[in-house]
C-alpha cells in the first residue's frame, strides 16, 4: 500500500509538473498537450467500449478524424478543427445509422475532439488565456478535492448510487462551495474584484465537473471495467483524470460560442467571455 502510493504521489507530481510549465508557456507547448490527450481519450474511449471489435472500420474512421484533429491543434492552430470534428462526427452517425453499428464512435469522435479543441481554445496564445485556464483548475481542483474530503467526512444520502455508489450529496455541495471558492479567490487576486457573473460560471462549472466525473463512471460501470487504462502509473487513465476538467471545459467553450453568436461578433478570447473583459 506505501509503494502504491509513492507511486501515485509521484505521478501526480510529474503530471501536474508538465501541465503547469504547458500552461504557463501557452502556444505550442499547450497545443501539443491538448493535442495529446485527444487521441490518448479516444483510445480509452475506443478500448472500454471495445469499439475496434464491434466496427473496426467504423472506429478506424474515428481514429483518423481524432488524429486529424490533433495534428491540426498541434500545427495548425485549430483553425480546421471544429469543421473536422463536426463533419467527422455527422459522417460516423451515418456510418452507424440503427442496425449499422454502435452510437459510441460518433459519441468517441465528439468527447475527445472536443477536449482537446476547448483545452487549447480556452489557453489561446495570451495571457488573459492563461488566466482562464488556471480560473477552470481552480474550480475543478477545487471541486474534486473537497467533494472526496466532506464527502468522507459527511457522508449522507448518495448522489447517484447506480452510477458511482461513493459519491454523496454533502460531497458534491462541499465541493461545489471549494470550487467557487477556490476560483473566486483567484479572480480576486488577478483583478482586485469579481463579478456576480463570474461566480455563476463557476458555480456552472463545478456541477459540469462532477457531471463528467459521472459520466465517466456511468461509461466505466456500463462496461464492466474499473479504470479506463493504466497509462498513468498508480492513477488508472486520462479519463480518470480529467473527465470533470473536459467537461468545464466543453461548457465554458460552448457557452462562448453561443455568446458570440448571439452578440454577432467574435469575442476576443474565453477570457472576457469569463471574466467580463
Amino acid at each position: 500500500m506505501a509503494s502504491e502510493l509513492k507511486l501515485r504521489i509521484i505521478s501526480a507530481i510529474v503530471l501536474a509538473v508538465v501541465v503547469l510549465a504547458a500552461t504557463w508557456m501557452g502556444g505550442w507547448a499547450f497545443n501539443l498537450v491538448a493535442a495529446v490527450i485527444a487521441p490518448l481519450i479516444y483510445y480509452e474511449w475506443s478500448t472500454m467500449t471495445r469499439l475496434a471489435e464491434r466496427d473496426f472500420k467504423a472506429n478506424a474512421f474515428g481514429w483518423l478524424i481524432v488524429l486529424l484533429i490533433a495534428l491540426d491543434i498541434a500545427v495548425g492552430g485549430g483553425d480546421l478543427s471544429m469543421p473536422l470534428l463536426c463533419g467527422g462526427a455527422i459522417t460516423a452517425a451515418i456510418l452507424v445509422l440503427p442496425g449499422r453499428g454502435p452510437w459510441w464512435i460518433p459519441g468517441g469522435i465528439v468527447y475527445a475532439g472536443l477536449s482537446g479543441i476547448s483545452l487549447a481554445a480556452i489557453r489561446g496564445d495570451n495571457q488573459a488565456g492563461f488566466v482562464a485556464m488556471l480560473f477552470i483548475f481552480a474550480v475543478v481542483w477545487g471541486t474534486d478535492i473537497l467533494a472526496y474530503f466532506v464527502g468522507r467526512a459527511i457522508g449522507g444520502p448518495k448522489l447517484a448510487p447506480r452510477i458511482s455508489p461513493g459519491k454523496t450529496w454533502s460531497g458534491a455541495i462541499g465541493g461545489t462551495v471549494a470550487g467557487v471558492a477556490a476560483s473566486g479567490l483567484l479572480t480576486l487576486g488577478v483583478f482586485s474584484r469579481v463579478s456576480l457573473w463570474t461566480m455563476a460560471l463557476a458555480f456552472l462549472l463545478s456541477v459540469a465537473s462532477q457531471l463528467g466525473d459521472l459520466f465517466e463512471s456511468f461509461i466505466k460501470r456500463r462496461f464492466g471495467v474499473k479504470d479506463s487504462s493504466h497509462l498513468i502509473p498508480g492513477h488508472g487513465g486520462v479519463m480518470d483524470r480529467v473527465d470533470g476538467l473536459v467537461f468545464a471545459s466543453f461548457a465554458v467553450f460552448l457557452l462562448t460560442l453561443v455568446d458570440t453568436a448571439m452578440k454577432g461578433h467574435v469575442s476576443n478570447s474565453v477570457a472576457a467571455f469569463i471574466f467580463g473583459l
